[in-house]
């Protein structure tokens, strides 16, 4: 059961972002296990036991990152990240293309939400012409959106639109590359309590409709191919 981050967590964030090395790493890894990844992983559980409830026919899994980062792209950094997150998501060959609902926490900040981390173009092509044929559920869903503050759109944007909205409310989504619906804050006093747990909860009910039309997206015929 998630008890809650520490002090010693964010030590440790600290700690591995001054000293990325192996000697310092090994030399404290009980306390990145202990004060790191455990709680990172019990948290991990209770989300995902949450969602997998919610959503049974989805075949919902989930991941936790490990610390190590992939010696082929280091460029220049040390060996470990200095953050984790986790994510629940369907299976997928190529996670970076799919939508994910996730939980991150560094040193400074934490965040969750769900989107793409690289959606293809094919995709976002997809949601465009979705919306084209029928503007009106996503513009419920955007203008649902605008009506709270914790998550807010994120995401690279082309230079040029490329297409025109049906509808002023759905710009927005014409100028994405990919994208997120994000809430990012500072370190703050939820993060060390079970607290975290309902407000993560409540922050994935709000995301679930969202989901549930981006997940389906490519199954949609390639609208690039009519």
């Amino acid at each position: 059961m998630f008890t809650g981050f520490t002090d010693e967590t964010v030590d440790f964030m600290w700690g591995i972002r001054f000293n990325n090395e192996r000697g310092w790493f090994e030399a404290h890894k009980e306390d990145y296990l202990t004060y790191f990844y455990r709680p990172m992983a019990a948290l991990a559980d209770e989300v995902y036991d949450y969602l997998a409830h919610r959503r049974p026919d989805l075949g919902l899994i989930r991941k936790v990152t490990r610390i190590y980062r992939d010696a082929r792209r280091l460029h220049g950094r040390g060996p470990y990240k200095d953050h984790l997150w986790f994510s629940v998501e369907q299976p997928s060959e190529q996670w970076t293309a799919h939508p994910t609902l996730w939980f991150e926490l560094g040193p400074e900040s934490w965040s969750y939400g769900l989107g793409y981390y690289m959606a293809r173009p094919v995709t976002m092509a997809r949601l465009r012409a979705r919306m084209d044929r029928d503007p009106k559920i996503m513009t419920d869903l955007t203008r649902r959106l605008k009506r709270q503050s914790e998550f807010v759109l994120e995401g690279e944007e082309y230079r040029r639109p490329k297409a025109q909205a049906p509808v002023p409310e759905l710009e927005p989504w014409y100028r994405k590359k990919s994208f997120t619906l994000c809430h990012e804050a500072k370190l703050e006093e939820a993060l060390f309590s079970r607290d975290l747990v309902d407000r993560l909860k409540k922050g994935y009910d709000f995301l679930l409709p969202y989901y549930d039309y981006f997940i389906t997206l490519d199954s949609d015929p390639d609208p690039r191919e009519v």
